[in-house]
């Protein structure tokens, strides 16, 4: 870890700590009245300043709203006791990146995070990826990573500039594999929308939907991420998509995602498909009528399979 007694001064915004940790200022201001906690100083004009240790317990404390606690039962608990019952609640980094049958070990790549080397760490994605070609480089290596990244940063274990490091060097590596995919076209190809909704400014699982679907043959039109939802519909007609894509980590509320996709729903012509995946819980937890939800990238061809079968009869 970084010797953070430098940074101790250091305070964030509202916005800002809105931006970092997918706390609403709503909530952050609530939490403060019912239960003391954050505790923001003040800035020279008066506005809320958040030291970065109560940051810290915040992404934390997001972490295990997202996997199912009450903000009452863990927002009044100390550092200590929310990363003991995080440990409890999240798998460790040292099991998730081990996939059994891979050939990699994701840990090294990990090493070279913490040993500041984008060069070598560039250079063994690289390497990696020409080996194993890019659907196990996903499977194997990317996704197991991403949650150990993930999980590495959320403990304090991994500062917020390795993680952008690591997230740029990898989005890179997945832009340039994209484009040398050929280009599907005809029937039986489906033209796909791909992005996130405002609030989900998260774009890896995005491009490996990407990856995943033009790899099978899908003729893919990327966004980004945070289009507004009547863009979406918009840019679907203007596209004549077959199929609108999302993507959602645990960031957003569950309720904005199912309001959000039920509406999406509603807007979108009967005939466009609409999926959704990602890692966020609420997906598989409470079903969207029309939507169909992904619980990995596997889960990709067949869906395919089923769409081409229906547009075929069709």
């Amino acid at each position: 870890m970084n010797d953070r007694t430098a940074l101790s001064a250091i305070t964030l915004s509202i916005a800002a700590v809105e931006r970092d940790t997918g706390l609403s200022k709503d909530t952050l201001r609530v939490w403060e009245r019912r239960y003391g906690f954050p505790a923001p100083g003040r800035d020279p004009i008066g506005e809320r300043a958040y030291p970065l240790e109560q940051v810290e317990k915040l992404r934390v404390v997001k972490r295990l709203l997202d996997a199912g606690h009450r903000p009452g039962r863990i927002v009044p608990l100390p550092l200590a006791e929310l990363q003991e019952l995080t440990d409890n609640t999240v798998d460790q980094p040292t099991r998730a990146v081990n996939v059994v049958g891979s050939a990699v070990d994701a840990r090294a790549f990990l090493d070279l995070l913490h040993q500041h080397d984008p060069v070598g760490l560039r250079h063994e994605l690289v390497g990696t990826l020409t080996r194993l070609g890019l659907e196990r480089f996903m499977v194997e290596l990317v996704g197991p990573l991403n949650a150990a990244v993930g999980d590495a940063w959320i403990r304090g274990q991994m500062e917020i500039f390795e993680e952008h490091l690591y997230t740029e060097t990898m989005q890179g590596l997945f832009r340039h594999a994209i484009a040398h995919i050929p280009e599907a076209s005809g029937q039986g190809h489906p033209r796909v929308l791909l992005t996130t909704f405002p609030g989900e400014p998260h774009g890896m699982g995005l491009l490996m939907a990407e990856a995943m679907m033009a790899m099978e043959g899908c003729r893919c039109i990327s966004l980004g991420v945070q289009t507004p939802l009547w863009d979406i519909v918009l840019a679907a007609q203007a596209y004549k998509a077959d199929v609108v894509a999302l993507s959602f980590t645990g960031c957003m509320n569950p309720n904005q995602v199912v309001d959000g996709l039920a509406e999406l729903r509603t807007k979108l012509p009967p005939p466009v498909a609409l999926w959704a995946g990602g890692s966020a819980p609420v997906l598989h937890r409470r079903r969207i009528e029309g939507v169909e939800p992904f619980e990995s990238l596997q889960s990709i061809p067949a869906a395919l399979k089923r769409w081409r079968d229906g547009h075929m009869a069709a």
